[in-house]
């Protein structure tokens, strides 16, 4: 028997179907010589602080950092124990004599399985399926081309090393300032730099002073030209003065034929990135919305950083773009240039997003709204990265009036090009712009007039705008146009989504239609860590050395020492209370106000309870600890209800007389049904 794991149900199914495993399992299929179950995501992940049972399990304190594990322990994450122990009783079955690692073909994926092989303690054989789509051809094909898992090695030590890596710093970060300031405060590894990204542009939004200037500009026969900008309204009111009625003479016509090549294809990345700006999608909703298409067939893998396919995609290409031609009508009269997205250089795990072979018989229009919006963008970006260069022609014109230079500048499309095709919701794409023919040496009068301007202010980030600030934050020369840059980025393709969500759940930013901005709360904990802690270049910089562990071109143990040492050191540096910050309780958000004193009311140890402190407080009911929206009813007036050992428990709200002096009072009534 041969064990396949993959990493959710429905890419095991996939893989059921293509090795004939058709009968129906707990927790898994079996047929033809091949069993096939599957992971559910982490089902086996490290233990936390307290787990360790060495004294980090106590009360937060200075005298516990570093925590730095001289061994790494693991755990059985507590909702999918019933689906570990089926994998674990596979895997040590007697009959199976070899597995197949068939996760997400990247990082995640590989500690994925690995963290489950090596908690069931297994020994027996194992290969690694590394697909990039889920059609039946290509998991044939996938199939016939294993590796054994070895091969994979350096993957897997990336893997450890940032989730190792992660803990460190937020594990002992989190507790180290907590104590530090006296309230509860969150650090990650990637989600602090990100968090101080936004609170930088949204302080650069907020001092924004805008700054008039002017330019002067000349009427001439239907001809305007226009001066350099010019802060002093005084010298523009001159110059005005001197230009009105004054000849104003052609220097220069000049004509240049300018191209604008194709855009690359789809990494996840640059698809977040359009979704969110077209359709206003969030990173996750994009990543949840291609991952379904990829596991119902119907666009390649997409947790990819690459834009280029490889060399044996040629043919495959070509189909699928005249399939994407038939599917969505884009009407296409050029011959389809497959070369431009071809670069094995550039493809080191995972090619770029496409739609597969199977588009030719799928009816996108009858996906759900937010499937067929993605599935419409990958397959535009696949006919527009085929398709010829964009071509049009500038003039500028160039005139001097009172010895000063003014210009004109015109612009007229020859070739549509891959711009036929592109979303028209982009408005970015200029629009033409003719000038009245001129000669030079032509000489005009000029009618003289000053155009009032001011300076843009930086605009808050959207989701478009942060992915691409991630991307680049380690690059302070970035340039998208240089092909050979290496990103220095915050976080992966893969995690950037879940940064961003985590921020907005952990209270720390908050969404306005597309903008992404700060909370007080975030901004708090920007004010009060340290610069090492948030910068976004340090962080980066790991990034790449994960990056050069997955290649093999750096040790995972150097890395880890690294980390180790920055630990040690940030924990000696600011291992002391520190007074002069008071922090309006980081540790707990309001669920709602007291109505015994109108105070906030918070979650704490043992219950929710009011920080004004008269008293007021609700702690477990029966046993049952209330849930923050029931609270939140509760303050709200409302009664709520829920079963223990089978029977049904209300608590309400009620005022009622203290009979010792006539005062009304607050309080909670519960009762239990028999």
């Amino acid at each position: 028997m041969i064990l396949i794991v993959g990493e959710k149900p429905s890419v095991s199914r996939a893989i059921s179907a293509v090795v004939g495993a058709d009968t129906k399992k707990d927790g898994y299929t079996e047929g033809n010589g091949y069993l096939v179950s599957w992971c559910i995501g982490h089902l086996v992940g490290l233990k936390y602080p307290d787990e360790y049972e060495n004294g980090w399990e106590q009360k937060w304190s200075f005298s516990q950092l570093p925590m730095i594990p001289e061994k790494w322990l693991f755990k059985v994450t507590d909702g999918t124990k019933e689906q570990y122990n089926i994998l674990k009783k596979l895997m040590n079955r007697e009959d199976v004599t070899e597995i197949v690692c068939a996760t997400d073909a990247d990082r995640e994926g590989e500690c994925i399985f690995r963290y489950v092989y090596n908690m069931a303690r297994c020994s027996k054989p194992v290969k690694r399926l590394w697909v990039s789509s889920l059609e039946e051809k290509a998991i044939h094909k996938a199939l016939t081309n294993m590796k054994p898992i070895s091969a994979y090695d350096n993957l897997f030590s990336a893997g450890y090393a940032r989730a190792r890596a992660d803990w460190l710093v937020g594990m002992n970060g989190s507790r180290l300032f907590s104590v530090r300031y006296g309230g509860k405060i969150n650090i990650g590894r990637v989600q602090t730099p990100t968090l101080a990204m936004i609170v930088r542009r949204d302080d650069d939004v907020k001092n924004f002073v805008k700054q008039k200037y002017f330019t002067v500009n000349l009427e001439c026969d239907g001809l305007t030209l226009s001066s350099e900008r010019i802060d002093d309204e005084n010298n523009a009111d001159s110059l005005i003065l001197a230009c009105n009625g004054a000849e104003v003479t052609i220097v220069s016509v000049k004509r240049e034929v300018k191209t604008e090549s194709p855009p690359k294809l789809y990494d996840l990345t640059s698809l977040q990135r359009d979704a969110n700006k077209f359709f206003g999608y969030t990173a996750q909703q994009t990543l949840d919305y291609v991952q379904s298409l990829y596991e119902t067939k119907l666009v390649t893998y997409p947790r990819t950083d690459s834009q280029f396919l490889t060399e044996d995609m040629k043919s495959t290409a070509l189909d699928v773009v005249k399939f994407c031609d038939t599917c969505f009508d884009f009407g296409i009269s050029h011959v389809p240039d497959v070369k431009k997205v071809i670069n094995n250089d550039k493809v080191s795990g995972h090619h770029a997003i496409i739609p597969t072979a199977n588009i030719e018989r799928a009816n996108p229009f009858s996906l759900p709204n937010g499937e067929k919006n993605i599935l419409t963008l990958i397959a535009t970006r696949l006919i527009c990265a085929t398709a010829p260069a964009h071509k049009y022609e500038v003039l500028k014109i160039t005139a001097n009036c009172n010895n000063t230079s003014f210009t004109a500048t015109g612009r007229t499309v020859l070739e549509m090009g891959w711009k036929t095709y592109a979303k028209q919701s982009d408005k970015s794409e200029k629009e033409e712009k003719f000038l009245p023919k001129v000669s030079e040496g032509q000489i005009f009068t000029a009618k003289a007039s000053k155009g009032e301007h001011f300076t843009s202010p930086p605009k808050p980030y959207t989701e478009d705008t942060l992915l691409s600030a991630m991307e680049r934050a380690g690059n302070a020369d970035y340039s998208p146009d240089d092909e050979n840059m290496v990103k220095k980025g915050l976080g992966t393709p893969a995690t950037r989504a879940s940064v961003i969500e985590s921020l907005v759940k952990n209270g720390y930013v908050e969404r306005f239609s597309k903008e992404l901005r700060a909370t007080e709360k975030g901004r708090e904990l920007v004010k009060v860590v340290p610069d090492e802690v948030k910068s976004a270049k340090l962080t980066a910089e790991w990034e790449t050395k994960l990056q050069k562990i997955e290649h093999g071109e750096y040790s995972a143990d150097d890395f880890m020492t690294e980390i180790c040492s920055f630990i040690g050191e940030m924990c000696q540096k600011y291992g002391s209370v520190d007074k002069s910050v008071s922090l309006t309780d980081c540790s707990h958000e309001p669920v709602g106000k007291c109505p015994k004193c109108g105070a906030d009311v918070v979650k704490g140890k043992f219950g929710f309870y009011c920080k004004g402190k008269c008293g007021m407080n609700v702690a477990k009911v029966y046993g049952i600890q209330l849930s923050d929206e029931q609270i939140k009813g509760l303050l709200n007036g409302k009664s709520t209800s829920y079963k223990f050992k089978g029977k049904k428990s209300i608590v309400r709200p009620e005022i009622v007389e203290n009979p010792y002096n006539g005062k009304m009072y607050y309080q909670w009534k519960t009762e239990r049904s028999n």
